[in-house]
């Protein structure tokens, strides 16, 4: 007679190595795009899952006897650490809308957005063509590797069913954000610059000569010099990109490291 006693033993801490991979299919970038189908990333979640599970120390692969009320809390905590991870990774490419967003209300492009699928929201043309910049980049540095490399480390610290007491620190969230607002702010700083300049010409033109009608003209003249200044600034807006996604990436792994 079969007996399933071996496999009914590993059902549990399986469904919890699913939750803490689910947990980072939530917001990492790529693995969280809303445009992939939701049965895709949940069949590819247990197919990593399965991958990984072997891989385990057999001390972590056997809980305790557990109930649907001690398996609730389990599961939750299993899936915020794969979601710290993802969310970590995810702050300076969502930073780089707010700097598509200033970029464009100063163009006068506020009025053109269209759909993000990676948001599942509305943005600016120039906050999406930056997002796909830095989604590039961050394949290109091998950020999914990092982000799975991470969630394995942790398993050293917070073991199957375990408990860290730093699985989200703020304090990192609050510093992985400041600098994310920080790049925004660079990578929109040239065309920023170059309207600021061109309202000052336009107010003096205006001024001096008032039979011109600068204000039929200014709405055009803004889009093209500020389309003009991104062409211009792109390789500095990449280098400003990269070279944040390359210290979030380090924060990643560290955290993988450290937790727990």
């Amino acid at each position: 007679m079969i007996s399933y006693e071996p496999i009914l033993s590993h059902v549990v801490p399986f469904m919890l190595v699913v939750a803490r991979l689910g947990g980072l299919f939530l917001l990492a970038p790529i693995l969280g795009n809303r445009f992939l189908p939701a049965k895709f990333r949940a069949l590819l979640v247990v197919m990593l899952a399965a991958a990984v599970y072997p891989g385990l120390s057999s001390t972590v692969q056997h809980l305790p006897e557990t109930t649907l009320l001690t398996l609730a809390p389990l599961i939750v905590t299993e899936t915020l650490i794969g979601f710290t991870i993802g969310f970590i990774a995810c702050l300076p490419i969502m930073c780089l809308d707010l700097a598509g967003y200033v970029m464009g209300h100063q163009m006068g492009l506020g009025l053109a957005r269209v759909y993000n699928p990676h948001t599942a929201m509305d943005t600016d043309i120039l906050g999406q063509l930056l997002m796909f910049i830095a989604l590039g980049t961050f394949i290109a540095l091998g950020g999914l590797e990092v982000l799975f490399v991470s969630l394995l480390s942790t398993y050293q610290g917070v073991p199957i069913g375990g408990v860290g007491g730093g699985v989200a620190p703020l304090d990192l969230v609050v510093g992985v954000l400041s600098s994310g607002v920080e790049m925004a702010a660079r990578v929109a700083a040239p065309v920023v610059c170059i309207v600021f300049l061109l309202m000052i010409s336009m107010g003096f033109i205006m001024k001096t000569m008032p039979q011109i009608n600068i204000l039929s003209v200014g709405f055009t003249v803004k889009i093209l010099f500020g389309v003009g200044m991104v062409a211009a600034a792109i390789g500095s807006m990449h280098g400003a990109i990269q070279g944040e996604l390359e210290r979030v990436l380090n924060v990643v792994l560290d955290f993988g490291r450290t937790v727990g």
